[in-house]
């Protein structure tokens, strides 16, 4: 008889003692930056250098996490992929322009996740176990077409349902864009028919801000070479021999964060990026062993023969 994760978890906890569990939490300072190499770009083409930004839910207060993220211009990426949830305040907008400014000259694509639209409210963290959240009614709307100028102003590129291309040094980037399928706003087929003709063997990268199956399949079956998500924030509350309990979406647990090799059920293959983020909502400043984080990735040439 197969056990129930969340059930697992919760008796493990207990076991642990409220004590002992409270030793084992991740404080919300311990950022990491995780470093990944992806052979994914055509025979001759150099490396590109991308930083993947998601799950900010930035407040006005955090400063540690703003001067942290400014830092990350100094890794000299070529590109930054933000798949949403910069907002985690109403009143954070002040905030999210100091710790992207210097990231804003950088050529950026960025998605909406649920948290750039809505403002948090409280509720039960428990509710986190037990599947995908469901929307409360009487969500406070955010100023989300300030964000968009904010970040529209540095040149970032929103992606809602829409593709685009990236002209870096190093060649020219397809990207395609989806709205957040946790809010019923992901139309693929939108975003597959705005794709501009480009030459045969273009890189392809999809980017969308919660991984649901149907989305990550749907990119691969269009041939992107790289699928990049967030919301998951990694599960936010792993323990010892189950790893993240949650996904908060479709996606199986043990895609939760990380780099993945992912087939579709036609067959198709890419590569699965998912951020465990950097930051949780206000009302749930907790993660275990589960720090958060920001990716830097680079693409290299495939290795692949024949």
């Amino acid at each position: 008889m197969t056990r129930h994760p969340v059930r697992t978890a919760l008796g493990a906890v207990a076991g642990f003692g409220l004590a002992g569990a409270a030793l084992n939490l991740t404080a919300l300072h311990g950022f990491r930056l995780r470093q990944e190499t992806a052979p994914v770009l055509p025979d001759g083409w150099a490396p590109i250098r991308i930083l993947h930004l998601s799950d900010l839910h930035l407040a006005p207060w955090q400063r540690t996490k703003i001067r942290w993220v400014r830092a990350l211009a100094g890794l000299h990426p070529d590109l930054v992929i933000d798949t949403g949830d910069n907002l985690g305040h109403p009143a954070a907008f002040s905030a999210l322009r100091r710790a992207l400014g210097p990231l804003l000259g950088v050529p950026g694509v960025v998605v909406d996740g649920g948290n750039d639209l809505w403002a948090p409210r409280p509720r039960n963290p428990a509710r986190y176990l037990l599947g995908p959240s469901r929307h409360a009614p009487g969500r406070r709307p955010l100023d989300t077409a300030r964000l968009h100028r904010l970040l529209g102003s540095s040149g970032w590129q929103r992606l809602e349902n829409r593709a685009t291309v990236i002209h870096l040094p190093q060649g020219d980037l397809g990207i395609i864009g989806t709205g957040d399928a946790h809010e019923g706003r992901a139309n693929l087929s939108q975003a597959l028919a705005t794709r501009p003709e480009l030459p045969a063997g273009t890189p392809w990268i999809g980017v969308t801000h919660a991984p649901y199956l149907h989305i990550v399949n749907g990119l691969a079956d269009a041939g992107v070479s790289m699928c990049f998500a967030g919301h998951t924030h990694g599960g936010q509350i792993h323990l010892p021999g189950l790893g993240a309990l949650v996904t908060n979406c479709d996606l199986p647990r043990p895609f939760a964060s990380g780099m993945h090799h992912w087939n579709s059920p036609e067959g198709a293959e890419t590569t699965l990026e998912i951020s465990a983020g950097l930051g949780t909502s206000i009302y749930a400043p907790v993660r275990v062993f589960c720090p958060p984080e920001a990716v830097l990735l680079t693409l290299t040439a495939s290795t692949r023969t024949g």
